[in-house]
């Protein structure tokens, strides 16, 4: 009788080790992910932005011409339509978005994403706090792409986070001048800054489809936003105007974090 009873318990066990198995296996293979990719298109007041020899006029009547538009696009986050969120792996989420590198230099394509219908992107432009504590070493490859793309001042000084060119001439200053804003971490304000965006048609990540999201930025937001930049005011002579710190970075932080929109979304 006792061999029979320890026959049973073996059985039992064994099938109970199975079912666990098997159910562990089934966890495993029912996640399905996909692709999506975030595409940064740049204009100034709804135009396309060309380089180099279009003339911008600014509210206060100034001309310029944008030579350099860099900025860097990090720490993204997706939310589904049920508001669960899926937070893209910080080690992989810092990209730069680069106007004179048409081949790659604005369109980010994310991997391994959840399957899911997706109503909200949210992405940091800069680099936060939290990454710049790791230290040098902490930065992985990004550290060496932002000193290829100018990015960096010096690991000391920290990353440029927006590096907006050109010329310019005003009512003051006639002859054609230089202009260089860039944004950053200056002394212990961090002037990171995070933007959250509805999107206008769900983003339907599968294995067979990949989501394209194409943002706008509109770059006129930089000096026209909610603050208004007058860069003859920052103007110097022989050195032209030079943004990089004192009262209107944190202006010009707050209005780069309204200069997105998107504007429409592929599901192919």
């Amino acid at each position: 009788m006792k061999k029979i009873l320890y026959k049973v318990v073996i059985v039992a066990l064994c099938a109970f080790i199975t079912s666990c198995s098997s159910d562990e296996q089934t966890d495993d293979t029912t996640a399905e992910t996909g692709k999506l990719s975030l595409k940064f298109d740049n204009s100034y007041n709804n135009n396309d932005l060309i380089l180099d020899t279009q003339i911008i006029t600014t509210a206060h009547n100034e001309k310029l011409k944008v030579n350099v538009v860099r900025y860097i696009v990090s720490n993204i986050v997706l939310t589904k339509e049920d508001g669960t969120t899926f937070t893209y792996p910080k080690a992989k989420s810092y990209f730069i978005a680069d106007e004179n590198d048409a081949a790659t230099g604005y369109q980010f394509d994310l991997t391994d994403i959840p399957e899911g219908d997706y109503t909200k992107v949210k992405f940091g432009i800069g680099v936060d706090k939290e990454q710049w504590q790791l230290g040098a070493a902490g930065q992985g490859d990004f550290l060496a792409k932002a000193q290829a793309k100018d990015l960096l001042w010096s690991w000391s000084a920290g990353y440029k986070y927006l590096a907006f060119e050109g010329t310019f001439t005003s009512a003051t200053v006639t002859e054609s001048s230089s202009f260089m804003i860039h944004t950053g971490q200056i002394g212990g304000a961090y002037n990171y800054t995070e933007v959250t965006l509805d999107l206008p048609t769900k983003a339907l990540v599968r294995k067979n489809i990949k989501p394209a999201i194409h943002v706008v930025t509109d770059l006129s937001k930089i000096l026209d936003g909610e603050n208004t930049i007058k860069l003859s005011d920052y103007n110097e002579a022989g050195m032209g105007a030079m943004i990089m710190g004192g009262e209107a970075l944190p202006k010009i932080t707050t209005n780069i974090s309204k200069m997105f929109r998107v504007d429409h979304v592929h599901n192919d």
